[in-house]
């Protein structure tokens, strides 16, 4: 079985966001692997490991610093990585990265199973599994809490606000998982050393064979009209703990009607 894991590499949650052109900038240094794809990573690699056989590719769209997150895959595990990185890449919106990824996976012959993660901690939408599911013409299954194949077929477990369900679809299939599917291995020394002898393709537009009009600013369906860095809270309420803070704190709830 051979299982495609799709990664991003984030700005570090932790660091300042800054922003340029309506865009967040991606070459300062701090970003790191989306930890939402650690779960995805994760599924994928207990899947082959469960079953004996087969192999997981890593996969990621991004300029130069991106390659950390598909090394990263690799310490984890992963057998192989691709990086496609192209100047015309750059603006791309949800569906035009979803594109470049479905082109990536066409051009790597295809795979049994696409798993990602729920989500970029950067943006949030959660809408490139779903397009890059279409774009492969496969089933999606998304929001995984759980994540099991038998034989030709993958069967998920959700979990919505009221109720679990549970969908299957035979193979090929793309499956987001979410961070209650695992709990992610952390790369071992042995796992770090390994991953310097394992292989990183580069890719770029042409090499897909993708006209670079439909990706990137020029093929985006969406535009950012304007973006700005949150304010600070000005309605911070600071109570100093003399003994009665609970009671202080109950009173501030009533009185704002918030219990």
């Amino acid at each position: 079985m051979k299982i495609v894991v799709c990664v991003k590499h984030v700005p570090d949650i932790q660091s300042d966001r800054q922003i340029a052109e309506g865009r967040t900038v991606r070459d300062g240094g701090d970003g790191t692997l989306n930890e939402l794809d650690e779960n995805a990573l994760e599924a994928a690699l207990s899947l082959v490991e469960s079953a004996g056989e087969g192999e997981v590719v890593v996969v990621t769209v991004g300029p130069d610093d991106a390659v950390d997150a598909v090394r990263k895959g690799l310490q984890m595990g992963a057998d192989e990585a691709v990086h496609v990185v192209d100047d015309a890449v750059a603006g791309s919106d949800a569906i035009g990265t979803a594109r470049v990824l479905a082109a990536a996976i066409t051009h790597m012959g295809g795979a049994d199973l696409v798993v990602t993660g729920m989500a970029g901690l950067d943006g949030l939408t959660s809408l490139v599994p779903t397009a890059l599911a279409a774009l492969l013409d496969v089933p999606a299954l998304p929001l995984a809490a759980r994540l099991e194949v038998t034989g030709s077929t993958v069967r998920v477990t959700r979990h919505l606000d009221h109720a679990s369900e549970v969908l299957e679809a035979e193979l090929p299939a793309l499956v987001s998982v979410t961070d209650q599917a695992n709990e992610p291995r952390y790369p071992n020394f042995k796992g770090i050393m390994a991953a310097r002898k394992k292989p990183v393709t580069t890719l770029t537009l042409a090499d897909l064979g993708l006209d670079p009009t439909l990706v990137g600013a020029a093929g985006a369906r969406t535009e950012v009209l304007e973006a700005a860095p949150r304010p600070a809270r000005e309605d911070r309420v600071l109570v100093t703990d003399t003994g009665d803070a609970g009671v202080r704190l109950a009173a501030y709830l009533v009185e704002n009607q918030l219990v």
